[in-house]
């Protein structure tokens, strides 16, 4: 099993970037095209916990304005094999003193790569 293969790399990267983006905008439709529709699915978030993909698409609309405008500090890629990879990222809510954490877990699937688990968390403050 090869990790970070280049070309599976850059399969996942732009989608990455595409999550980002979407979740700035509040982009619910992209945001939901992003994970995988399966009750398999799951979304740690800093105050919920959300079990498959209806929970989640609930929660997304609920949320007035979205996520938090936020600039990314780190991210790191890991692809594994052909089939699989895990983003992480370090955040920081503009405005904010805390750093935020991100990981999901990717895995290809005939249509497309898909989040499968994700989990969003929030360090103390660094002030």
């Amino acid at each position: 099993m090869t990790l970070n293969d280049p070309p599976i790399v850059a399969e996942v990267e732009p989608l990455a970037d595409l999550y980002e983006k979407a979740l700035g905008e509040n982009d619910l439709q992209t945001l939901d095209d992003l994970f995988y529709a399966g009750p398999e699915t799951v979304r740690y978030g800093v105050g919920e916990n959300l079990y498959g993909i209806e929970e989640i698409r609930e929660f997304r609309k609920k949320r007035p304005g979205g996520s938090p405008p936020r600039d990314v500090l780190r991210r790191v890629i890991t692809t594994i094999g052909q089939d699989a990879a895990v983003v992480d990222l370090e955040f920081q809510r503009k405005g904010g003193t805390k750093i935020g954490r991100q990981s999901q877990t990717w895995f290809r699937t005939q249509n497309g790569w898909k989040i499968l688990a994700a989990h969003v968390s929030l360090m103390a403050d660094i002030s």
